[in-house]
C-alpha cells in the first residue's frame, strides 16, 4: 500500500526512529535523484554510486535538516555536492570526453523523439540538435550547468534552484541567463530554417522546448 503522507511527515517520522519512512523517501525520489546525478556526470556507473552514497548521507545526516527548506531541495543539494565532487575525481585521473554524454541517453526524456511521426530530415535535425545541445551543456562550467539543468531540464522555480545551491534569487536568474548566452551560439544555426523550427522541437517536453528558444530567440 502506498504512503501518502508528506515528505515533512515522512521526516519528522524518519527522525523519530522509522525505518519505513526512510524506505518511503527512497522509493519516492530514487529516480529524480538518478536522473539528476546522470545528467551531471554522464557516467551510469558513478550515478550507481552516487545513488548509493546520497541516500546513505540522507540516512546519516536526516538529523541535520532543520526543514527550513523542502525536503527534496536539501536531497537535491546532496546530490549535486556528491556528483560533482565524483565529477572532479574523475577529471583528476583523466580528462572527460564529450562522448561520455552518450552513456546518459536513456535519460534523455527531457530532449526526447517522436521519430514515427516525422520524416527522415527533420529526425534528422533533432538528433543533431540534441547531441549539440548536450555538447554545451557538457562544456558549461560547473555552476552554470548546474543551474541550466536544474531550472530548464528539471524545472524547478528560481526559488527552489536558489535553495538547492544556496544561492539569492537575483544570483540564479544572473547565472540562469550567463548559461543561456552560452548555449546560444551553439544553437542558433537551428533555428535558420523557420520551417525545421516547429519539427526540431516537437517531442520535446516543455522545459527543454522553453529553453531551446530562449538561447536561439
Amino acid at each position: 500500500m502506498e504512503d501518502t503522507r508528506k515528505d515533512k511527515e515522512l521526516v519528522e517520522a524518519f527522525k523519530s526512529g522509522e525505518e519505513a519512512a526512510y524506505v518511503e523517501l527512497v522509493r519516492r525520489y530514487t529516480e529524480k535523484v538518478h536522473n539528476l546525478a546522470l545528467r551531471i556526470t554522464r557516467n551510469e556507473s558513478d550515478t550507481e554510486e552516487i545513488l548509493q552514497d546520497v541516500f546513505i548521507t540522507v540516512h546519516t545526516k536526516i538529523g541535520t535538516f532543520e526543514g527550513k527548506s523542502a525536503f527534496s531541495s536539501w536531497l537535491y543539494r546532496i546530490t549535486a555536492n556528491t556528483s560533482f565532487m565524483k565529477l572532479r575525481q574523475r577529471k583528476k585521473h583523466s580528462a572527460i570526453s564529450i562522448d561520455d554524454v552518450n552513456q546518459g541517453a536513456r535519460d534523455n526524456s527531457w530532449l526526447s523523439d517522436r521519430s514515427d511521426t516525422c520524416d527522415i530530415n527533420y529526425m534528422s535535425s533533432r538528433h543533431e540538435l540534441r547531441r549539440e545541445l548536450q555538447e554545451a551543456v557538457s562544456r558549461l562550467p560547473e555552476e552554470y550547468r548546474m543551474i541550466f539543468i536544474l531550472r530548464d531540464v528539471d524545472g524547478l522555480s528560481n526559488q527552489e534552484v536558489g535553495e538547492v545551491l544556496n544561492l539569492s534569487v537575483p544570483a540564479v536568474k544572473s547565472r540562469l541567463h550567463r548559461s543561456r548566452l552560452m548555449l546560444r551560439k551553439k544553437l542558433q544555426r537551428y533555428y535558420e530554417d523557420y520551417r525545421c523550427q516547429d519539427q526540431i522541437h516537437y517531442g520535446m517536453n516543455p522545459f527543454a522546448r522553453s529553453a531551446c528558444m530562449q538561447y536561439a530567440a
